[in-house]
């Protein structure tokens, strides 16, 4: 599944106008301890930043970001929580001081490449919620980015009537509008019930 959730991402910054540089294709199951971010990613022509950026990210605040190294964490059956980070430290492998070093010597120093960790979710507890982002940020961690905002700005993307000969993801997402699987969001009156986020 992690391949998938990587296509996903990559499509979704190279949708944001990102160039994007896999470290690896493929890491054997006994490397698998060696594994660091997912992507480094640049923005040949970042928009200047006109407030501080914020910690949950969307597709807006992204066009400030000139570069990155972004971690990709596919578990779409949880969200991340402090308990989760206790028990997993691997999903802060690319922050770590290895990681970073492999993805200066790519990227440059400066300006620095923000940290990105893409996830499920974050805790809906406004209390967990914090103590999750208290946590991500004292690790290093420069901001999130939640799934369902890539997933809900490719599908904003995708047009019925257009035809996506270099993307799969988009190709598909435009078959489902063509045939009415995926509908525009429509207004909530009553809130959202079962939506990890």
């Amino acid at each position: 599944m992690a391949s998938v959730t990587e296509t996903i991402v990559r499509e979704y910054f190279e949708h944001l106008g990102f160039l994007v540089r896999q470290e690896r294709k493929y890491v054997s199951p006994a490397r698998r301890d060696e594994e660091d971010g997912d992507f480094l990613v640049v923005h040949p022509q970042p928009r200047p930043a006109l407030e501080s950026r914020p910690f949950v990210l969307d597709s807006a605040s992204l066009q400030s970001v000139a570069r990155a190294v972004v971690g990709v964490k596919g578990w779409h059956t949880e969200v991340i929580s402090p308990a989760r980070l206790e028990t997993a430290p691997e999903i802060l492998r690319f922050v770590e001081a290895p990681a970073w070093r492999r993805a200066l010597r790519a990227l440059g120093a400066e300006p620095p490449p923000l940290k990105i960790l893409v996830l499920s979710g974050l805790p809906r507890a406004e209390r967990a919620r914090q103590q999750t982002i208290e946590l991500l940020r004292s690790k290093g961690v420069d901001g999130v980015l939640p799934f369902r905002t890539i997933l809900a700005d490719l599908v904003a993307a995708a047009e019925p009537n257009r035809n996506y000969l270099k993307s799969d993801l988009l190709q598909t997402l435009r078959i489902l509008k063509r045939y009415g699987f995926l509908a525009p969001p429509q207004l909530e009156l009553f809130g959202r019930r079962s939506a990890p986020g």
